[in-house]
């Protein structure tokens, strides 16, 4: 039978695959761009780079996300029907009660982070707080610890740091570096000169690609298992219904941590052409709606 773990193994697997994955990928970029401008140091720096950055974010994610969106800590005695909530889903899916935080927003919105249940922290809005009634914030809070329970605030923060590094690196070098060719007889240097260009250009593209892929599916995963946490889907489909009309904006939003979030913090933002939904960090709530009220008994 389902659960809120039956996803945790798969999706630790699914990290260790993206981290090797893109540790590849920059260093195959970094080797044709180091070619390209016959500078063998571009190499090392792209792995270097890459390393830290993933280093860095492994730790530090869940403190950089926190601060980025503005999210304030609570106790206890200044939000005690918040920890009463969480606590008992906590109790109820067998993890850690988290850190909570209050962001200063009246969009009705929240977002978990950190490495792993030990170490997660859940943020609502104050938006949803005032908004929301209990069925509702249920569902929500149940969404995001489902994402600390099936491990997805550790792919997302995975995705998000390796796709930026990729990014990063293919644009400093579309901004700033000459088209400086080896000046050598090789044969396919040519070739592979054409290669490492496309690749500077495509780089960027893919690692978004990837990154927003990986969070719709991800947000799907969370309603479900969210669901079965509280038994109660009409709870999370109500409070989207809710988000879906809410045309409050999130003041501390950005392109790096909308994906966090339980529903796209840019609103006026939800046209769903099949061209636009590759570049959504979430799926329309429209069918998140429709898929959540199929599992009402």
């Amino acid at each position: 039978m389902a659960n809120l773990y039956s996803h945790r193994d798969t999706n630790i697997r699914k990290t260790w695959v993206l981290m090797t994955g893109f540790f590849l990928f920059v260093i195959a970029l970094g080797y044709f761009i180091s070619y390209l401008y016959d500078a063998p140091a571009i190499l090392y720096g792209a792995a270097i780079v890459s390393i830290v950055m993933n280093i860095t974010a492994y730790w530090f994610s869940d403190k950089i996300a926190l601060a980025t969106s503005g999210a304030k800590p609570v106790t206890r005695e200044q939000a005690l029907d918040l920890y009463r909530i969480v606590e008992n889903l906590s109790i109820t899916a067998g993890l850690p009660m988290p850190r909570l935080y209050i962001i200063p927003s009246g969009q009705i919105n929240a977002f978990a982070t950190g490495r792993n249940p030990e170490h997660a922290a859940v943020a609502v809005t104050e938006g949803a707080l005032s908004k929301l009634d209990e069925n509702e914030l249920q569902g929500v809070l149940a969404h995001e610890l489902s994402h600390v329970g099936n491990r997805d605030i550790l792919v997302s923060t995975v995705v998000v740091v390796l796709a930026g590094v990729i990014s990063m690196i293919s644009d400093i070098f579309l901004r700033f570096g000459g088209l400086s060719r080896r000046d050598d007889d090789n044969r396919g240097s040519n070739v592979t000169a054409i290669v490492a260009i496309v690749a500077m250009i495509l780089a960027p593209i893919a690692a978004t690609l990837i990154h927003l892929a990986v969070s719709r599916k991800r947000e799907f995963l969370a309603d479900a298992s969210g669901a079965l946490l509280t038994r109660y889907p009409a709870g999370l489909a109500s409070a989207l219904e809710k988000i879906a009309q809410d045309q409050m904006p999130l003041r501390h939003a950005t392109s790096a941590t909308a994906h966090l979030y339980l529903a796209n913090p840019f609103k006026g933002r939800s046209r769903s052409g099949w061209f636009t939904k590759l570049f959504m960090t979430h799926p329309p709530v429209e069918e998140r709606i429709a898929a959540l009220r199929g599992l009402e008994v």
